[in-house]
């Protein structure tokens, strides 16, 4: 399993993770946040409820769109090619808009609940926080990496698309020139 399928199915699974107190206990959920312990209201528990299964329907979108699930009607035409990312392919068209904006979605998050966890100490938002923060990586890593329009060089780290201008490469001027000299 390539990175690309890895993000794709941890970003699913961390986010279905995260959806399961929300929907099964609202109660464990605000005690857990709240300084005091006490019973959620009704609007505490449709809104924890309701983003649970907002984050369970994110998940299957992100699987789906990245074109992790393969999505044809024939099953011929799934064994044979992998998903990419190149915008041209039919079976996942989506792939890179989604995974920039749940690599800025996971970013985000990290951000706030690291600001919470700062403020208030509460351990859920510590671990939220490493969550968060490695599916955050690991996306900026696939889009700049494991892309079909990767624009950072895999060997030398350094981007595909700069020049030489104000400065000039001797070092690539100096192997042109001796490889110009043997002809």
């Amino acid at each position: 399993m390539d990175v690309y399928y890895l993000y794709s199915y941890g970003t699913a699974a961390w986010l279905t993770l995260q959806s399961l107190p929300l929907i099964a206990s609202p109660t464990l959920i605000v005690t857990m946040l709240s300084p005091e312990v006490r019973t959620p209201s009704v609007l505490e528990e449709y809104f924890t409820r309701t983003l649970g299964i907002t984050l369970i329907t994110l998940g299957l979108l992100c699987v789906l769109l990245t074109g992790s699930v393969p999505l044809t009607s024939s099953f011929s035409e799934t064994a044979s090619i992998a998903a990419s990312t190149d915008p041209a392919d039919p079976k996942a068209p989506y792939a890179l808009p989604t995974l920039t904006i749940t690599a800025s979605y996971h970013t985000a998050i990290a951000f706030f609940c690291y600001a919470r966890w700062s403020t208030i100490g509460s351990s859920a938002f510590a671990i939220a926080t490493i969550g968060h923060a490695c599916l955050a990586v690991i996306g900026l890593w696939v889009i700049l990496f494991a892309t079909s329009s990767g624009r950072i060089s895999r060997k030398t780290g350094a981007d595909k698309r700069m020049s030489g201008f104000p400065f000039g490469n001797t070092e690539s001027d100096k192997k042109r020139k001796e490889g110009h000299k043997s002809l």
